[in-house]
């Protein structure tokens, strides 16, 4: 797996680093087949006072690409956040992949005996 970890206005420090590969290890342990990972985390200045921590993925597996965006006002729950997000998100493409798995209703027998089958 290829992992490119990219920060807009923000210097991506060893310690953040090291907290995205953690995290991540939970997806892998979930869906193995990830080919490659772009994590983009960026802080936004909206108004005077509030700044807003941003961070989005792109996980790209075998078809498909996952993408993924969490906004906080603490970095770290932005990954978690976004986290949470993916690992979801790669539970249900994992799910989707294994229910294409079953015969086609076409193939079914016409009187409707599907225990021969």
């Amino acid at each position: 797996m290829n992992l490119t970890i990219s920060g807009h206005h923000l210097e991506v420090t060893p310690a953040i680093r090291e907290y995205v590969q953690n995290k991540l290890e939970r997806i892998i342990r979930h869906f193995d087949q990830v080919i490659d990972t772009h994590v983009f985390l960026c802080v936004d200045n909206l108004t005077e006072k509030e700044k807003r921590q941003k961070a989005e993925i792109n996980l790209q597996v075998s078809g498909k690409t996952l993408h993924v965006a969490s906004v906080a006002q603490d970095l770290y729950a932005a990954i978690d956040t976004l986290m949470d997000k993916l690992d979801r998100q790669v539970l249900k493409h994992k799910q989707m992949l294994r229910s294409h798995d079953h015969m086609a209703l076409k193939r079914l027998p016409e009187n409707g005996d599907v225990a021969a089958a």
